[in-house]
């Protein structure tokens, strides 16, 4: 994995990739070994303060149709949830409590696949968060979530 090393926050592997098709953009590192095979997945601010977060599908996130696996796209959209609440957490861990999506169009090898989305409210437990996964630009995915945060990290 090509990256710097700064972090954010305490506890918090969070680490800017420096080159490559990802320079500027944030990674976690070694801090959910599923997610690490799975991935990696990647998140940015963009200008107007909302959250982006991508990868790109390879072969290995396919179906035996040879198109993403649905499950590619819930660990993604579940990794999503935390990249947009990571603010509304601050010092806390969380844990998924809900997780709802439904499947809207399918991903091809090679594409950007994109999360984008918003936290809709954060109570001082429960922080609810909804969002849209798309693939080269065209839906994929819509999602929503809470999750329920816990000990201080």
């Amino acid at each position: 994995m090509d990256g710097g090393s700064e972090e954010r926050q305490q506890g918090d592997p969070v680490v800017q990739v420096r080159e490559g098709e990802w320079a500027g953009w944030w990674v976690w590192q070694g801090g959910d070994p599923f997610e690490d095979l799975t991935g990696p997945f990647y998140w940015r601010y963009l200008e107007d303060g909302r959250v982006e977060c991508a990868f790109r599908a390879q072969p290995h996130h396919m179906n035996g149709g040879g198109f993403m696996h649905g499950g590619c796209l819930m660990t993604f959209a579940d990794y999503c949830l935390f990249v947009l609440a990571r603010e509304a957490l601050g010092d806390r861990h969380g844990v998924t409590a809900t997780f709802s999506s439904e499947f809207v169009g399918s991903v091809r090898p090679g594409a950007l696949v994109s999360g984008t989305g918003e936290v809709v409210k954060a109570g001082k437990s429960l922080i609810f968060v909804r969002g849209l996964i798309t693939g080269d630009g065209e839906p994929a995915l819509t999602f929503s979530g809470v999750i329920k945060r816990t000990i201080p990290r």
